[in-house]
């Protein structure tokens, strides 16, 4: 009976794919496609979940078959990361016009980052304060115990590294390493390998324009091939966001959400709020945000149910080129910082809230403003190279934590609801990066406003050969 109802779940997911195939061919739009997706995926979790229970061999035996095409999908991605990266920025670099300077767009891209993360750390200790929350008498079972257990020996890794030796991680000293995701850093070191590799050919097509020249047509067709594997995948995005999404729903307790409810509503609340704030930014700067909003939606679908920064890049850039009107080379330096650097989400909101929950368990008052003012500096520096993986946000967390003398082991409480919060996070992550490849954009004056208030391109018409 147990092979039978798992067997019977798979054939009901690949209905549903069917579904979406069927949708496809009769040439419905890419992003109604994956709200079809993502609704189905929800409605089945459900089912699931109602049917059986979320701890039952039936949902985990049938959520190993659900990640072929899930966590598939995912792998995928990550697989053409490093080379989309690579060639991505070199063309960028190797496009520089004599008005363009690459120290320009990096440092606009990054002080948005960093700026848009310090106001996150407000907007959650903001939060955080409205709701009340704290983590004395918050439920502590065996699961909490040793997770908690768990982030004060990983707190090892952290504790020892100052910030300067954090930032020495980000040299790429071996970039064949970092070009198999080795290390936390190593999405920022391969691109600064990437930007090293372009700048050194820009010089020596300069001294050798006939070799440069030959370098020059390798890269785009290098380029060109990369593109095209990350429009084949990127297709793929409705199957996967319908998978990834059924398995969440399904093994999410609904006990453990309403004994957490209030954090979660918080975290919601601020989650929202700082997109709003992106939206503000924008308008700020001449761009109508509800346009904005309704060209980024698949994405930030994708990066909600994926919860990997990383591996929303490729999707990331396709929007940001071809529905925003930012220019390749931004784009790629965007999407990519902002993977590993000021995380709104993760390395912003989450870490602030922590704290100010946590405050009052070691005799510090949340309200003091000097304990404020330097959480949120501490935040934001720390902010600098967190992983765009799930777990990254946990990795935040420690830096803020130690650093502030807090216990991190406190942490541990909220792991039953970390997947559905983790969701948002990463969402706002990736409107974080694409906001501030619009607004460095528009600063630098590389923005085609023309693009960007089109109606959007469908990415299976994009590129239709």
């Amino acid at each position: 009976m147990h092979v039978f109802l798992v067997i019977l779940n798979v054939l009901i997911l690949a209905v549903l794919i069917g579904v979406l195939i069927w949708m496809q061919k009769k040439h419905i739009s890419f992003t109604k496609r994956v709200f079809t997706g993502l609704l189905l995926g929800i409605v089945f979790g459900a089912a699931i979940q109602l049917i059986y229970t979320p701890d039952s061999e039936v949902v985990s035996d049938s959520m190993e078959w659900f990640s072929l095409v899930g966590n598939g999908y995912v792998g995928l991605l990550q697989m053409v990361v490093i080379p989309l990266i690579m060639v991505s920025i070199i063309m960028a670099i190797l496009k520089l016009s004599g008005r363009q300077n690459l120290g320009k767009i990096s440092g606009s891209i990054l002080a948005v980052l960093l700026l848009t993360t310090a106001i996150a750390s407000a907007v959650g200790i903001a939060s955080a304060l409205s709701f009340h929350l704290t983590a004395e008498g918050m439920p502590v079972g065996q699961v909490e115990q040793e997770r908690g257990a768990a982030l004060q020996e990983r707190l090892g890794e952290v504790q020892d590294k100052s910030l300067p030796a954090q930032l020495l991680e980000f040299i790429p000293t071996n970039p064949f390493e970092d070009m198999t995701g080795a290390r936390q850093s190593s999405t920022l070191a391969v691109v600064i390998f990437s930007a090293f590799v372009g700048v050194a050919a820009l010089g020596f097509m300069r001294k050798n324009p006939a070799q440069g020249e030959v370098f020059r047509n390798l890269m785009e067709s290098i380029y060109g091939v990369v593109m095209r594997m990350v429009t084949l995948i990127l297709r793929l995005t409705p199957y996967g966001i319908l998978a990834l999404i059924t398995k969440m729903v399904a093994t999410t307790s609904g006990h453990d959400i309403l004994n957490l409810f209030k954090f979660v509503v918080a975290s919601y609340v601020a989650l929202i709020a700082m997109f709003v704030i992106h939206m503000i930014i924008l308008a700020v700067n001449g761009l109508n945000p509800l346009q904005y909003v309704k060209k980024i939606i698949p994405t930030l679908t994708f990066a909600f149910t994926s919860r990997s920064s990383a591996a929303t890049i490729p999707l990331n850039v396709e929007t940001q080129t071809r529905k925003l009107g930012v220019s390749e080379g931004i784009a790629n330096l965007s999407a990519s910082f902002g993977a590993t650097i000021g995380q709104n989400g993760c390395a912003g909101i989450y870490p602030s809230m922590l704290a100010i929950m946590i405050a009052p368990t070691v005799g510090i008052n949340p309200l003091d403003w000097q304990f404020i003012l330097t959480l949120i500096a501490v935040v934001t520096i720390s902010s600098l190279g967190v992983a765009g993986v799930g777990g990254g946000a946990t990795f935040a967390a420690l830096i803020v934590l130690s650093t502030m003398n807090m216990p991190v082991a406190l942490a541990g409480l909220l792991i039953s609801v970390e997947p559905l919060i983790d969701m948002g996070r990463t969402a706002l992550n990736v409107s974080g990066s694409m906001t501030a490849g619009l607004v460095s954009s528009r600063v630098l004056k590389e923005h085609d406003k023309d693009v960007y208030n089109h109606e959007d391109r469908d990415l299976d018409t994009a590129e239709a050969s």
